[in-house]
């Protein structure tokens, strides 16, 4: 008897938390996230020949932080463009990791030479836009889109595989809409 009486009682207190239910959908957002989001500063700059740091952009909690890498520069914008795509596919290390960053650029996927046809400056990947993670898509538009392999007005011209006839272009920019939403990468682009 004593036990029915607990146990009610119990029932009643954890019915009135506070948190009222609703019938309509709530989005309140990703869940807040711990991670510092940010690097202490490299004291070393590392730069020598040939090197030079670039931004690239990696996930932290559910938005999109700007981290440094030194690399090797490339000739051409193409292969830029894979250089980025290499750091962006690059675990990253444990200053990056302990801040809370982390890429979902997945480790198979590749920078294809542009079609014949293709406007100048175009990237073509290995596989088809609406195919990739939105978490994936997002960094590679704002990395592309703040660097070399951008066109003079900070966007990019992104494709899929040159083998797909249905795919098509499309144009991005790195706004703060898309690094603070990068869930919604797929909904970003124009058609070219």
């Amino acid at each position: 008897m004593v036990l029915a009486a607990v146990l009610a009682g119990l029932g009643v207190a954890a019915s009135g938390c506070g948190i009222q239910s609703t019938s309509v959908p709530v989005d309140a957002g990703a869940a807040p996230s711990r991670a510092a989001c940010v690097l202490p500063e490299d004291e070393s700059n590392g730069v020598g020949p040939g090197r030079a740091p670039v931004r690239i952009y990696l996930l932290c909690g559910s938005r999109l932080v700007p981290a440094e890498r030194l690399v090797r520069l490339p000739e051409t914008r193409h292969n830029f463009a894979r250089v980025l795509l290499d750091q962006l596919q690059q675990r990253p290390d444990q200053q990056e990791r302990a801040a809370g960053f982390e890429s979902k650029v997945p480790s198979d996927l590749l920078v294809e030479e542009p079609a014949a046809d293709d406007p100048t400056g175009t990237i073509r990947l290995s596989e088809p836009l609406d195919t990739l993670p939105a978490y994936a898509l997002a960094q590679l538009v704002c990395s592309y889109a703040e660097s070399g392999a951008a066109d003079n007005d900070n966007t990019v011209l992104l494709g899929g595989p040159r083998e797909d006839e249905d795919a098509e272009l499309r144009r991005y920019t790195c706004g703060t809409q898309l690094r603070n939403e990068p869930k919604d990468a797929a909904s970003a682009g124009t058609t070219a």
